[in-house]
């Protein structure tokens, strides 16, 4: 390849010195006329790929694009950097469609975007063999494919290419293609030998949440309240739900468009330009709308509904953070979005058919299977996920917390006796109101408040029964069927319910985590980010959880989530007793697990300790306290803690003394100031950090920690006050008045 002439067109045009991973080797398919097949997840660079060749080649380079949207926004953008493009779609009008055949015919193009019907036409094929082409490039190609998330029938009139241009070459470009696609779209286009080119599924910029949807205006009120004047995309399902939310979404003062194909041209065009250029914040839509938007900077895509598949979501989720930098995508879910697709999509009555209800199943897998969504999304396409935690999805992040084996499979079996108590006449909802001690008429008229199991799981919320129903339905323990989407037992579910595991299956439930998640910390969703030897000590713990998971063959989240392993950092307990104060340290876990992890906490404090006295401090354990009142219960270590801050012992020999966590010191230590009245700081901490702290808070007009940190600790991590010393200071200056 010209190199050198394509690195100073780059430059020249586009304002860059170097290609993107795989832009060089497409670029140089098309010079050679080699036959090509690029996948590049969006953001990537794909048009690019063809746009610059085309400036070198003699003639035009034909593009195939469904999206008239696309079309015009790319050829606006080509025409700006001075490059001649066009585009023959049916917005324009006979007299423009004529004029643009004439300048293809005479040469004056170097890219021309048409849509794939016109390729049905003999006509519009003759006039392509009478101008002079120098390539075709077909985007979005996994449309083609049957196999594909997108089959469009047009698309299949692309096979004619290879026929009637035998000495031209064909491209296939899309962002979204498992394998089965690929070889369907090479046989489709007749590709001779084509060069295959698949970039990095991975989106490591992007922050994934799946959340089940309980209050969807609450739960999209957050997130993008965490991106105040930042640009996102809402996606709903239905034209009535997009019109819904976004006059809400108006009425609470947000800066929102509606956009679905119900509007006129205009007004989509209108919403649409207005969110390009960034008049508008938000636009909630349906999926009619993204796949033609250049703008890059979108921080955040809420799905309201579950899409219809992974391809799907990936595509839409992929808006956000086009320019590579952080962006946040949360699928707000529940067990009735399948049944909705599969009312939109009607019963299966063909192959393809078939194909779009399988994908359904393979997205609903996604939403339910608690594991680390980059990693999922990753192999869904066909690559290895070399990372043993991406840190930076809802599952890595400790957002979600599973249950032990033994809870997971008592719980299981309360909810399959429910369902069967019921005698598997209801619904998920039902159900989980009689599980959860619903007293409403409904369940009366059912006579269902006298059940065994009416009340079972009160404890812990119908909105997590709800999440548990779901999980053992895609577990294959339950069923949904009928017109009324009953639940039902399956073989499975009816073994677990008599004590036994059929074919290996195990129950996992999982329940979320509430974490506080700020604007200035998206991807740790936590307040206090961790300092540089607390982060290696943290790397150190998930090499440990690692080892574990892969010992047990469970998902890393099951060992313990990264919430957890970030409070071990911090604490750093130095015996198993202080473990106990470590958030998602259970009994069992504690015993099982924590001797794993003590020694690398151990090591890095310069503590030696033995397999023996692991063993030892074990022993010590004792028996599980009873769960009911463990977490008040006044033990020898917190009284030993009061007296020593009666006495004004200082706080590292607190920590000493007691074994316990320093978070936990520090907890019990705000406690007691607060409840003795006490103001004098000494000598927890000193005179001068107290006004430091003092000033902070009252010219930012805040108590809350965050921005008083980052006000005393500019130059972070090099930090002088601690979140330790400033939770103090904060609790001596209310006694203070």
């Amino acid at each position: 390849m010209a190199e050198d002439t394509a690195l100073s067109l780059l430059q020249q045009y586009w304002g860059y010195d170097s290609f993107l991973p795989l832009q060089r080797e497409a670029v140089a398919c098309l010079l050679n006329r080699q036959d090509s097949v690029l996948i590049l997840p969006t953001g990537g660079g794909k048009s690019l790929c063809f746009q610059l060749p085309a400036l070198m080649l003699g003639g035009t380079t034909i593009v195939v694009s469904p999206l008239v949207s696309l079309m015009k926004d790319q050829v606006d953008t080509l025409t700006g950097l001075g490059i001649s493009a066009g585009y023959i779609n049916n917005s324009l009008t006979e007299e423009e469609r004529r004029e643009t055949t004439n300048k293809l015919q005479e040469g004056e193009y170097k890219l021309l975007y048409v849509a794939p019907e016109r390729f049905g036409s003999e006509v519009f094929l003759n006039t392509l063999s009478q101008s002079p082409l120098s390539a075709f490039v077909i985007d979005e190609a996994h449309c083609i494919s049957q196999w594909g998330h997108d089959f469009r029938p047009a698309y299949r009139e692309m096979s004619k290419l290879r026929e009637w241009f035998p000495n031209l070459g064909i491209h296939a470009f899309t962002a979204t293609a498992t394998e089965p696609v690929r070889a369907d779209m090479v046989q489709a286009l007749n590709l001779r030998n084509p060069n295959m080119l698949v970039g990095d599924f991975d989106r490591p910029n992007l922050l994934y949440r799946v959340q089940y949807r309980s209050d969807m205006l609450k739960q999209v009120r957050e997130v993008v309240d965490r991106h105040p004047a930042e640009g996102g995309v809402v996606y709903c399902i239905s034209r009535k739900d997009v019109d819904s939310l976004a006059a809400t979404l108006k009425t609470h003062g947000y800066n929102v468009l509606p956009y679905h194909a119900g509007l006129s041209n205009e007004a989509r065009q209108a919403n649409q330009e207005a969110f390009i250029t960034e008049q508008v914040d938000i636009v909630v839509a349906t999926v009619a709308f993204g796949m033609g938007i250049d703008r890059s900077n979108i921080r955040y895509v809420i799905h309201t509904g579950m899409p219809k598949s992974v391809e799907h979501y990936q595509q839409e989720a992929g808006r956000a953070g086009r320019d590579r930098l952080k962006a946040e995508c949360v699928l707000l879910y529940s067990g009735g979005d399948v049944a909705k697709w599969k009312t939109i999509m009607g019963s299966p009555t063909s192959q393809t058919d078939q194909v779009a209800h399988d994908k359904l199943y393979e997205m609903s897998t996604y939403c339910q299977q608690m594991i680390c969504r980059h990693r999922f999304l990753v192999e869904y396409f066909g690559q290895a996920f070399e990372h043993p935690s991406c840190n930076h999805c809802d599952c890595c992040l400790g957002e979600y917390e599973a249950l032990d084996a033994t809870e997971a499979k008592t719980t299981a079996q309360k909810i399959l006796s429910c369902v069967y108590r019921v005698e598997e006449r209801f619904g998920v909802q039902h159900v989980a109101h009689v599980l959860s001690g619903s007293h409403s008429e409904k369940i009366k008229q059912a006579g269902h408040e006298t059940l065994s199991t009416h009340g079972l799981l009160k404890e812990a919320g119908r909105k997590n029964v709800v999440h548990w129903i779901e999980q053992l339905v895609h577990q294959g323990f339950l069923m949904k069927e009928g017109e009324y989407v009953t639940v039902r037992l399956t073989p499975a579910g009816a073994a677990l319910l008599k004590g036994a595991i059929k074919d290996g299956k195990e129950p996992v439930l999982a329940k979320p985590v509430k974490v506080e998640r700020t604007k200035s910390d998206r991807r740790t969703g936590g307040e206090e980010p961790l300092s540089d030897g607390d982060q290696i000590l943290f790397e150190a713990l998930r090499k440990v959880r690692k080892t574990l998971a892969d010992e047990k063959k469970v998902p890393p989240y099951v060992i313990f989530g990264d919430v957890t392993l970030q409070d071990m950092a911090r604490s750093k307990p130095r015996n198993l007793q202080a473990f106990r104060g470590i958030k998602g340290v259970g009994e069992a876990k504690l015993r099982e697990l924590c001797p794993r992890f003590l020694p690398v906490i151990a090591d890095m404090l310069g503590i030696q300790i033995t397999e023996t006295e692991i063993q030892q401090q074990i022993t010590k354990l004792g028996e599980a306290p009873s769960t009911t009142n463990r977490t008040r219960r006044p033990t020898a270590a917190n009284q030993l803690a009061e007296k020593l801050f009666a006495s004004k012992t200082p706080f590292e020999e607190v920590v000493a003394a007691t074994g316990m966590a320093e978070s936990t010191v520090v907890k019990y230590l705000c406690e007691f100031i607060q409840r003795e009245g006490i103001s004098d700081p000494e000598p927890w901490i000193t005179r001068q950090v107290l006004d430091a702290v003092r000033e902070a808070g009252t010219r930012l007009n805040t108590v809350r920690l965050r921005p008083v940190y980052e006000a005393l600790n500019p130059n972070l991590p090099h930090q002088e006050v601690s979140y330790a010393e400033i939770k103090i200071a904060m609790v001596l200056l209310g006694n203070m008045g």
